[in-house]
């Protein structure tokens, strides 16, 4: 990987572009908001497996597909605009939606994996916990993979305004 001079490149910006975007306040919103407002909703309701799990898997799986996700849109390579050898990219609205169901799909497989293995475990064989796994982890992929893609992918350029 090659960087450029403010030491925060990746490697795959055109010459004289700047930087990417820094990931992690992306990363800290992804925890930190659905840790908020899935924690208030628990208080609220009085359910404290609620708030154990907004701390935890609804929280964790949101920072951890942002990551993983930011991570991958960065190091996508620069575009080339003036010659298009590329078929054209979708629009950003269906890259995100397409992005956010392939998550919450992997979300889901793996929630009902743990689903199924975890209760085995000495552990968790008493816990109400893993039966939670299966609506948690793809809920909280699929927003924040949406997010995500939404707030990293390029917008397609605005064709000119043929003004009077």
């Amino acid at each position: 990987m090659t960087s450029t001079s403010t030491g925060t490149g990746t490697g795959t910006e055109a010459p004289g572009a700047p930087p990417p975007p820094a990931l992690w306040p992306d990363v800290l919103a992804a925890y930190a908001m659905p840790a908020l407002t899935a924690g208030i909703a628990g208080a609220v309701t009085r359910q404290p497996e609620l708030v154990a799990a907004a701390l935890t898997t609804i929280a964790g799986t949101s920072a951890l597909v942002a990551a993983v996700l930011g991570a991958v849109l960065r190091r996508r390579p620069a575009r080339t605009p003036p010659v298009r050898t590329r078929p054209a990219r979708p629009p950003r609205l269906l890259a995100a939606a397409g992005l956010g169901l392939a998550a919450a799909v992997l979300g889901l497989a793996a929630g009902l994996a743990a689903a199924h293995w975890l209760p085995q475990l000495p552990p968790f064989s008493d816990t109400a916990w893993p039966r939670r796994l299966p609506v948690d982890l793809p809920v909280s992929a699929a927003i924040a993979a949406t997010v995500t893609a939404w707030r990293r992918l390029p917008a397609a350029p605005r064709p000119p305004r043929n003004l009077p």
